[in-house]
Formats: structure tokens, C-alpha cells, sequence
């Protein structure tokens, strides 16, 4: 069927004020149900069937105690994949407030283009479901304080989808630098290079894809209006009306795990370059960036800088990774697995080599060795070889299913401290953003990562 966009629109207002009464007036039933039946099986149904979506519901499907039941999406043929892949008693729909309406789905996948996060998100929460959105979970820095809200006045589980600290290497990362391993933290560089059409977001766009086939008005939602066009529709990663670029898509991933990792709340200064160099068939975001944001000391880690590059240009060796440094060794990211380095310097600076010493007289070399000597034992000369510890992921460690694991789990016990709840994910999703600020208005941005606001 062909949704008509005029009472679509006019329809969202009633369903929050509907909900809104509802969750309300039923509050006391939504805790009495949580506490009476923990163990329950947990009905879950996915908004927006793309590629993500595909791989969050397989994803969740891993973990016991769950049940597939619903689907949206605005194209049809997704909605007809679904039956195929998934069962054909799946419901399906191309209007995803009929899954919200539904008293016996408890939990909602969010995995639709990122300029429909925040409305989805709020209107699923306030229909009184559980919530797995995807990153980043806001396409713009306003709408990050109204979804927390919502979440917090829902009572309800929420998680953002940036999955690998779910994983058994950052997990170990964090154990590394909170036990003092790297000593203080001065710099962090992580680049995700990639270099296909594919990476670079030229999906495949079916033949039959047409208006009546999409839901077009709907996708648009509140942006420019324009006639259909295929291509922004299943390549919009490509379009900043309705995603983030590089940034949103994979510097998250990358600030989400150094958050992690060690603990931070964000940084102060964000400032970000590049351009469309490679990929010119018509988008507008670039495709090259590189981001360099300053972060202040807090009471987890030392003042230090953070630089990101992704270049979907790189014909090249790509060799994607991620460093945090500190004062006495490094932790290197890379595939799935970590190497942690460590080197702690002497406490005699020594001397010789590419240094002055050797430009002093005969009798001034000898005098400063004599005095050296005295200043320094031979235990603060002795010069300590480099360390390495090597941990690299089990075979089944399967982040993607973990980080569903772990929603559910918080959905079973009624708790809302997800590993990467609305807070946590606005402070990545944040910095990510202002990323794209700063590259299209060419200007450093300032952010307040304790506050969640620009400045």
C-alpha cells in the first residue's frame, strides 16, 4: 500500500499524546510486570530491515529467551525478504507506529536512517518499549537531551548500537588502563580507511525500486522535499539530510571505544577537515576527514588529544587501528586483538650520541661525567627493554551478540544501566557530530562534555 504522508503526519501527534496517556496511566502495571515476570521470552520487532537491521536481528536472535515478531520497513521487497528469511508469521508493515500500537512486543531495533532515530526512539518509549537504537543515536546535537529525557522518564532499557565494547578486547583494554599499565594518557590516533564501492556506501539498489514500491514522502520526513530518487534512498549514507557521513558512521565506533576504554566523558575542542576526493558521483558529504579533538583532564585520565582519520580513498595497504599512548607503554587495537606495549624511561636522561656533550671540551666531558655519575646509580641508568603483552578474542567471543545480550538482560531485570545508554551514547554521538559542524562551517567547535552542550 501507498502511505499518504498528509495523514501520517497528522496521525504522529496523536499516537505521542495516545501513548504518552497510556504509559501514564499504566506505569504501575509496566514495573509490576517487569518484577512478576523476568524470565518471560521477550518479543522484539525491527525498524528499518537495511543491511544493519538484517544484522541486529540475527544478532539478537543468538541470545536465548528472545522471539523475532515484527517488522517495518518503507520498502516493500525488505518486508517481503523478511518473510523469506525469517518466517512467514513475521508481521510486517511499512508504518512502524502499528509495531509500536502492538501490546505484546516488548522491545524495538531502531536500525532506519539516521535523521529518523530521535522520533522513533521517543515515540517508541513512550508506547512503553524497550529500546535498541543504532549509531549514532542522533543525527544532530539538539535532539540528544530529548531522548535522554525520554528515556529517563520512561523507565525503560535503552542501548546504542556501537558494539565492540561489548567485546572481550576492549572489555581487557579497559582492565589495562585502569590498572595503571600505560601510566597517563597524552594521545590517542585511530584511523578506518576503506577503499570499494561498497565501503563507500554504493549499495545496491533493486530494480523495481520506484514510488510505489518506497515510501518516499515518509523517508523524507522533515527534510527538503524532492521527487523520488532511488539513489538517496538506499545509498543515504551519502546524503547529509539523512545520515552523518564518516563521521557518524565510523568515528562513533572509534570515540565509543576510547570512551570506554578509558572512561571519559568527551572532549572540549572538536575541529575536522577533508573533502570529497575520490567518490564524486554526487554526494554530499566527504569522503576523506580528519578530526582532531582536545580533551581536558578529568578525574579517570590525563589532558590529552585524540586524531581521526577515515579515508574511503586509501588504494593502498590498509591497516586500520587504533592507539591510545601513555606515559609508559601503549595499547594497539587491531583486528581482533590487542597489543599492549610497555617502556618506562630511566630516571638519567644519558647523554651522548645526537646531543651536545660531544661538542664540549676534553676536560669539560670528563668533569661532566664525573658529575653524572655522582647524580645517578647504575640502577637509574639501566635502560628497560620493551615489553609486550599480547590478548586477542576467543572464538566465540561474539561482540555483536554480546552488546544484545546485554540489553536484554537489563530488559529482564527491569534496569536501565545498559554498557551504552542514551548518556553514554550522546558524549560519542556528540563529538561525531560537531565533527560535521566544524567541517562544513570551517570553524572549531567547543563542547562541554560534563554539561552535554556546545559552548
Amino acid at each position: 500500500m501507498k502511505s499518504n504522508r498528509r495523514i501520517f503526519l497528522q496521525n504522529l501527534g496523536g499516537l505521542v499524546a495516545l501513548t504518552s496517556l497510556e504509559a501514564s496511566a499504566k506505569s504501575f502495571n509496566i514495573i509490576k510486570d517487569l518484577k512478576n515476570s523476568p524470565n518471560d521470552k521477550i518479543r522484539f520487532a525491527t525498524i528499518g530491515m537495511g543491511i544493519q537491521g538484517h544484522y541486529d536481528t540475527k544478532a539478537a536472535l543468538q541470545n536465548p529467551g528472545v522471539e523475532f515478531v515484527a517488522a517495518a520497513d518503507l520498502y516493500t521487497g525488505r518486508l517481503d525478504r523478511v518473510k523469506q528469511s525469517f518466517g512467514k508469521d513475521i508481521f510486517t508493515t511499512r508504518d512502524y507506529r502499528e509495531i509500536l500500537n502492538r501490546k505484546d512486543i516488548d522491545a524495538v531495533i531502531i536500525a532506519t536512517p539516521d535523521h529518523w532515530h530521535d522520533k522513533i526512539t521517543i515515540d517508541a518509549l513512550q508506547a512503553g518499549k524497550h529500546v535498541y537504537c543504532e549509531k549514532p543515536m542522533v543525527q544532530d546535537i539538539k535532539e540528544g537531551k530529548p531522548v535522554i529525557e525520554a528515556w529517563k522518564k520512561s523507565g525503560k532499557t535503552m542501548q546504542v548500537g556501537s558494539q565492540r565494547i561489548s567485546g572481550s578486547v576492549f572489555q581487557e583494554a579497559k582492565r589495562l588502563v585502569a590498572a595503571g599499565e600505560i601510566g597517563d594518557i597524552n594521545f590517542v590516533e585511530s584511523n578506518y580507511d576503506r577503499f570499494s564501492a561498497i565501503g563507500a556506501w554504493n549499495y545496491s539498489i533493486p530494480t523495481d525500486a520506484s514510488p510505489e514500491t518506497v515510501d518516499w514522502d515518509v523517508f523524507l520526513k522533515d527534510t527538503h522535499k524532492m521527487p523520488f530518487d532511488a539513489n538517496r534512498f538506499f545509498r543515504w549514507r551519502n546524503y547529509k539530510n539523512y545520515g552523518t557521513g564518516v563521521a557518524g558512521d565510523l568515528f562513533v565506533h572509534l570515540i565509543t571505544g576510547v570512551h570506554y576504554v578509558i572512561d571519559s566523558k568527551g572532549p572540549e575542542r572538536i575541529y575536522a577537515s577533508g573533502g570529497t576526493r575520490y567518490w564524486t558521483e554526487g554526494r554530499d558529504v566527504p569522503d576523506v576527514m580528519v578530526a582532531m579533538l582536545d580533551y581536558p583532564k578529568s578525574n579517570t585520565h590525563a589532558a590529552f588529544q585524540m586524531v581521526l582519520r577515515v579515508n574511503f580513498a586509501n588504494s593502498g595497504n590498509i591497516n586500520n587501528n587504533t592507539r591510545i599512548i601513555g606515559s609508559e607503554g601503549q595499547i594497539d587495537f587491531s583486528g581482533n586483538g590487542l597489543v599492549l606495549s610497555k617502556k618506562k624511561l630511566p630516571k638519567a636522561p644519558g647523554f651522548g650520541n645526537y646531543d651536545s656533550y660531544f661538542t664540549f671540551s676534553d676536560e669539560q666531558q670528563k668533569e661532566f661525567e664525573k658529575n653524572y655519575n655522582k647524580i645517578y646509580s647504575d640502577a637509574d641508568k639501566k635502560v628497560e627493554s620493551i615489553k609486550d603483552y599480547k590478548f586477542f578474542a576467543s572464538k566465540g567471543d561474539d561482540e555483536h551478540k554480546n552488546h544484545f545480550g546485554n540489553f536484554f538482560e537489563n530488559v529482564r531485570s527491569g534496569s536501565q544501566k545498559t554498557i551504552e545508554d542514551p548518556i553514554f551514547a550522546f558524549r560519542a554521538a556528540a563529538p561525531v557530530i560537531a565533527c560535521n559542524e566544524s567541517y562544513f562551517n570551517k570553524k572549531i567547535v567547543g563542547w562541554d562534555p560534563e554539561k552535554m552542550q556546545k559552548i
